[in-house]
């Protein structure tokens, strides 16, 4: 948090977060009460989330990609890098709605990169870079702000942050991606019926919205940061 005129005055800037700290609040609000709605409701087939997935990663011809079990809530992913998928215990385990959705999702991903898609690869190239800016950035920043003969360090610190920006941009269509994917792999195979597209859907696009919101926040703080590196010249 930015103080201008000293370290314990308010910042104005600070309401242009307020609108997306609010939004993010709420999607992770929604992310968690639909997946806790869908995660007490069986599918008919009664498949695990581990069974759907090696289903559709041998479909697609991914019999190599092992399934590992993740620690945690929602910690369910794909790794690129070692090329392996990891479910947590309720997904893994369960035969939930919830937990299908999840588990098909995590394949959408896995068969983005057998298929080159192009946004997770343009993710994967951005990926190290925004890691690093997203946590030097603010090194830079504040550095640039409490020693005005080296503002120039801002302009680093701004330029790092906007990495980290442009990352979650780029994350979008391969999230949204991801969840078209997981709905038609689902209904094509008979692993979810009816009214379990509803559910499933509900998962998925509440899950999709805290990326929207991330990158909402990423944006309101870097319009945040250059109107204070303006301000101060």
């Amino acid at each position: 948090m930015f103080f201008p005129y000293g370290f314990f005055r308010f910042d104005p800037t600070m309401i242009i977060l307020i609108p997306a700290i609010i939004f993010t609040l709420y999607a992770q609000g929604k992310v968690k009460s639909n997946f806790a709605k869908y995660l007490r409701v069986p599918t008919r087939k009664g498949y695990t989330g581990v069974q759907v997935a090696r289903t559709l990663l041998d479909q697609h011809g991914l019999q190599h990609i092992p399934i590992e079990l993740a620690r945690g809530q929602l910690s369910d992913h794909y790794d690129p890098t070692k090329r392996v998928l990891r479910l947590s215990g309720e997904v893994y385990q369960g035969s939930s709605i919830a937990s299908v959705s999840v588990a098909a999702h995590e394949v959408g991903h896995a068969i983005q990169h057998a298929n080159g898609y192009i946004p997770l690869s343009l993710r994967n190239m951005v990926f190290p870079v925004a890691r690093f800016g997203s946590s030097a950035a603010w090194f830079f920043i504040m550095i640039g702000l409490l020693i005005p003969s080296l503002g120039g360090l801002m302009d680093v610190g701004i330029l790092l942050f906007g990495a980290a920006v442009v990352f979650q941009l780029i994350t979008l269509p391969v999230e949204f991606n991801a969840s078209s994917r997981a709905l038609r792999l689902l209904d094509a195979n008979g692993l979810i019926v009816d009214e379990e597209a509803k559910g499933a859907q509900s998962v998925l696009k509440a899950a999709a919205l805290t990326y929207v919101a991330a990158m909402a926040s990423g944006i309101a703080q870097l319009l945040r940061l250059i109107l204070i590196r303006n301000r101060r010249r």
